[in-house]
């Protein structure tokens, strides 16, 4: 099979190896890109593990909350220039405030604007017309607790609850609801720095813990020890995987002696009640998205020749 130059590029960008290496791992795996990246990183040569696209959108992360209850939207524009106009901020801020009524983004993109007959899908077209660039609204969700409390976290705020990363932390409590809060809010943060894959290990994808448990046995095996150490090794490494993707399994931003679990413990004391973390919710600006890179030079010399 034939590998192109830009799929090397690729491989080379996600995981940081060189590009003979990449060469060689696409064409070991017939051109599948996330199979190359295992074939990397069984071999112990690829430097880095994520795999998501360079965050590249533009526009802003909104949040909005309520009586326990919050909502997150995340609104794109093409340029950063825009993201900072008070017109579009203004539009995120109403956006947000839909999604705490509504929630999903189907029914948010449905529903009425704010102090408009017209709907939020609508008013956004408008508003590429005044402001004079593409947006789109993409995503928005919402959380709720019955008892206890939604706290909302923006990381680098640009405006009051905007910015370009976002999170909504859940905890279900009788206890005092300002302590739990608080608490919450502290949870927010640790999870805006670290980015957990889940809240528990059971929420953890099967397909995705088999993977690594396969990349795992692997790279022991080159040890050339028995096949009985081979499975400890990899019940060790298992362990400190979810250590690092599972949310209430990690260290603690604010205390790195305890973990999240260990923290909500005596985070209890303040509340007053048992507390548990239900659900969060991380919203990153363009993550998932890849902007056209456009080769600058390139423009200007075809400029040139017209």
């Amino acid at each position: 099979m034939s590998i192109s130059a830009a799929q090397v590029k690729e491989l080379r960008d996600l995981t940081g190896a060189g590009m003979m290496d990449c060469k060689a791992a696409l064409t070991e795996t017939n051109g599948n890109m996330e199979e190359a990246v295992d074939w990397l990183r069984k071999k112990g040569i690829s430097k880095a593990d994520k795999k998501a696209g360079r965050t590249a959108a533009e526009g802003l992360i909104g949040v909005d909350s309520g009586v326990r209850e919050a909502a997150i939207v995340e609104v794109n524009s093409e340029t950063d220039f825009v993201a900072r106009n008070e017109q579009f901020q203004e539009l995120v801020r109403n956006i947000a405030k839909v999604a705490l009524a509504y929630g999903t983004t189907e029914a948010v993109a449905a529903a009425k604007y704010p102090g408009s007959d017209k709907s939020v899908t609508d008013t956004i077209k408008d508003a590429v017309g005044t402001i004079g660039e593409n947006i789109s609204f993409r995503r928005s969700a919402k959380l709720a607790v019955e008892h206890g409390a939604v706290a909302t976290y923006v990381h680098n705020a640009v405006a009051e609850n905007l910015g370009k990363l976002g999170v909504l932390v859940a905890i279900e409590t009788t206890g005092n609801e300002h302590a739990a809060n608080a608490f919450a809010r502290q949870v927010a943060m640790h999870v805006a720095a670290t980015n957990p894959m889940a809240l528990t290990a059971e929420q953890i994808d099967p397909a995705a813990v088999e993977r690594e448990k396969a990349i795992f046995s692997d790279q022991a095996r080159q040890s050339g020890k028995p096949e009985a150490i081979i499975e400890k090794m990899v019940e060790g490494r298992l362990r400190k995987f979810y250590e690092e993707v599972v949310l209430l399994k990690q260290a603690f931003v604010l205390n790195p002696d305890i973990t999240v679990e260990k923290a909500l413990k005596d985070a209890e004391k303040e509340i007053g009640a048992p507390a548990k973390i239900t659900a969060y919710l991380r919203f990153a600006l363009g993550e998932g998205i890849e902007k056209e890179e456009t080769d600058f030079a390139a423009e200007v010399a075809a400029a040139v020749k017209k």
